[in-house]
């Protein structure tokens, strides 16, 4: 790819909507990962070194733990201290969805590739996916290395790719063909069939 994906991460990462964090309640996340792991109050005290009645009265909103005590919750459960105090995301469910229509796509085009940016209407997402037809024949096409941060996912669709990286031999790649690469490595991709190749390449945003 050229600058062009890091500027579509940077879109897609301004875009979204500054969330207001909720005050955490330490002793219901504190019950919550013991549960998680089906823990008794019996076990899970042993696990941190905690007389069972203390762990009871955290998890009541009884007492404030000292940070002798959260260091040893968080070694008995097997996370950080900072973790006792990040909510879990991925219990949020929210189902959304968008749809991208063929031929529809925020279009970008660039010398060396024409991009279309699919599921563009949904903000704040993880992953950036865009379809991509390969102008480029040449590595002499591009202005040096792209790079940049997250992972990245290609995918190839139609016609003949060569993938360079900045570690690896060149690898030539056909329809159905994928790679999966750290995205701050040093990559280009060229068409080395007679017509465009087209791809689908999928970054993270994280």
């Amino acid at each position: 790819m050229t600058t062009d994906p890091k500027s579509l991460i940077r879109i897609a990462r301004d875009s979204g909507e500054e969330t207001v964090a909720e005050p955490l309640d330490l002793g219901q996340r504190v019950r919550d990962l013991r549960k998680e792991r089906n823990w008794t109050l019996e076990q899970a005290a042993k696990q941190a070194g905690l007389a069972r009645s203390t762990l009871s009265k955290i998890e009541n909103g009884q007492m404030s733990p000292t940070y002798d005590a959260l260091k040893k919750l968080a070694v008995g459960l097997d996370i950080s201290v900072p973790q006792l105090f990040t909510p879990p995301q991925q219990d949020k469910v929210n189902g959304r969805m968008t749809v991208t229509r063929a031929g529809e796509g925020q279009s970008h085009a660039t010398a060396t590739y024409e991009h279309d940016l699919l599921a563009e209407t949904l903000t704040r997402k993880k992953m950036l996916p865009y379809r991509a037809r390969v102008r480029a024949r040449s590595m002499e096409e591009f202005d040096g290395w792209v790079r940049h941060d997250g992972e990245e996912f290609l995918y190839v669709l139609t016609g003949v790719v060569r993938l360079y990286t900045e570690f690896y031999e060149p690898i030539e790649m056909k329809r159905g063909d994928s790679a999966y690469y750290d995205a701050t490595m040093g990559h280009n991709v060229v068409s080395v069939s007679p017509e465009d190749a087209t791809i689908l390449w999928v970054t993270s945003l994280a």
